[in-house]
């Protein structure tokens, strides 16, 4: 995608850096997952091959979450475009985009997504960072007020009650966490699933979540911020381990963890170097993009819950969602099939800080 001087121009300006998300906007960054939901290749395959008769295209294997390059760019890229469809009625290509997104989310669509997962090698597919954004979409769909949302979600909400019951048989059997700033983060793979749970009023999987994050993470101190980033993060280790305690602990109890966890943030002169890519064209070293939206969201939703410790960490909010904002659209496909989805996260919660 070739950007033009006077498009570019709007991109870097200081008024796109508002935290408020305008229509025009919104249809820029509705543009890349409408680009590539069912743009099969280029596309790299999670997958386990047990015998020849496996090696299936995308587009067979994953009916509905075969575009957008992998599986899980696949399923943040619906969310991104069912959340722009439900913050702006009058979205470019409004029906075009509903009407790709009935094409994936057909119910039989969903019933050979659900045949994958369920194959007895595949337990482990997606998990648990496809597994939380497909929360995410289920939520999304469930919460628009758009009739076609409506019935999408009743065709996705099988595969959804799969991921759920595969939180609740694994999230036991995780004696250790992973602290990776990549994919298999448990910290972000709790997050949305326990928004999920709060929203479907999951009792059962909300105790999961909230019993096994405190075993997993109470006991943490002194985050090492100066660790991070590593070469290829794209979630924030820290942030991500905030996030979700910030999610299942009282008001109290949080904070006096967080003097623990993160006692540098209670510092108002905190300062935290943005992450830097040597490289947009790097499938991998593009990551750093998503570690600034990362860090973005969680502080933003950090000063929101809790402006009168944290609100002077606003403008380091603002930094780093600044920093990488442009490169959403910088006509790279390694960053541009999933980036748009990060940027949205971050402006969302940048949306609720007063």
């Amino acid at each position: 995608m070739k950007i033009t001087m006077p498009l570019l121009f709007m991109f870097i300006s200081t008024t796109f850096f508002a935290q408020h998300l305008t229509v025009e906007r919104a249809n820029h960054l509705a543009s890349l997952p409408v680009k590539c939901l069912q743009q099969e290749y280029p596309n790299k395959l999670n997958q386990l091959l047990i015998d020849n008769t496996e090696i299936l295209s995308p587009k067979v294997l994953h009916p509905a979450f075969y575009g957008c390059f992998d599986w899980h760019s696949s399923v943040h890229g619906h969310w991104s475009l069912v959340y722009l469809l439900s913050k702006f009625p009058d979205l470019a290509q409004r029906d075009f985009i509903i009407a790709q997104l009935k094409a994936n989310l057909s119910k039989e669509n969903i019933q050979q997504e659900i045949a994958y997962f369920n194959k007895g090698h595949e337990k482990a597919f997606e998990r648990t960072y496809g597994w939380t954004w497909l929360l995410k979409l289920q939520l999304e769909l469930e919460s628009s007020t758009d009739m076609y949302a409506k019935d999408l979600a009743v065709n996705l909400q099988p595969l959804s009650d799969l991921v759920v019951q595969r939180y609740l048989d694994f999230l036991p059997k995780l004696v250790y966490p992973v602290r990776a700033g990549t994919h298999t983060n448990t910290a972000f793979g709790l997050s949305f699933a326990w928004d999920y749970a709060v929203h479907s009023k999951n009792i059962e999987l909300q105790k999961s979540i909230s019993d096994n994050a405190i075993r997993l993470f109470q006991k943490d101190q002194n985050c090492p911020f100066n660790w991070e980033p590593s070469g290829t993060d794209f979630l924030s280790p820290c942030m991500e381990e905030m996030g979700i305690m910030q999610r299942i602990l009282p008001e109290k109890e949080f904070l006096k963890w967080m003097q623990s966890f993160a006692p540098a943030l209670f510092t108002k002169g905190f300062n935290w170097e943005v992450a830097k890519v040597s490289d947009r064209t790097d499938g991998h070293l593009v990551h750093l993009d998503g570690l600034n939206f990362s860090r973005a969201w969680n502080l933003y939703r950090l000063i929101q819950q809790y402006p009168k410790q944290f609100s002077y960490l606003k403008p380091l909010a603002d930094q780093h969602l600044n920093f990488s904002l442009p490169s959403v659209v910088d006509g790279n496909y390694e960053g541009e099939h999933w980036l748009a989805s990060f940027a949205l996260r971050a402006f969302d919660e940048a949306a609720k800080v007063k």
